[in-house]
């Protein structure tokens, strides 16, 4: 893919996320691709992908995605962004705390054509289990 038609395509998923659509970001992915994620651990297919989208929204109902600007080499890509919402629901088996996290990380992925064949998520899992109050830390001395 060119730049701009990945330009695009990130305009798209964008527009996806703003409407947390799990059918339009799962349909980003090739059937077979793979995502790595600290939350889902590793999915594969596209169904199973469309799946994690949607127990995404539903455990944090106001998820809002913010990606920078790609980083583009050849097939590869990589998508810095910043995530912010509430803990609404059950997350490894706590309830919804109604507590507000934000976490910064990178999406990489590896492109088949014009779709996700791979994707690895990758972000300060634990600082938000703090923000959430899953842990606990004490601050550096």
């Amino acid at each position: 893919m060119t730049r701009e038609e990945l330009t695009r395509f990130a305009a798209d998923r964008k527009t996806a996320w703003d409407h947390r659509d799990p059918v339009k970001l799962a349909t980003g992915h090739t059937l077979d691709g793979v995502v790595d994620s600290p939350i889902f651990g590793r999915i594969e297919g596209r169904p199973a992908i469309e799946t994690t989208y949607r127990n995404l929204f539903e455990i944090f109902a106001d998820w809002d995605f913010h990606g920078d600007e790609l980083i583009v080499e050849g097939t590869r890509v990589a998508e810095p962004f910043t995530a912010r919402a509430t803990h609404s629901k059950e997350f490894l088996g706590i309830p919804g705390t109604g507590r507000r996290f934000q976490i910064h990380g990178v999406l990489l992925f590896d492109f088949v054509g014009t779709l996700i064949g791979r994707e690895q998520r990758i972000y300060d899992f634990s600082g938000m289990l703090i923000q959430i109050g899953v842990l606990k830390a004490k601050p550096g001395r």
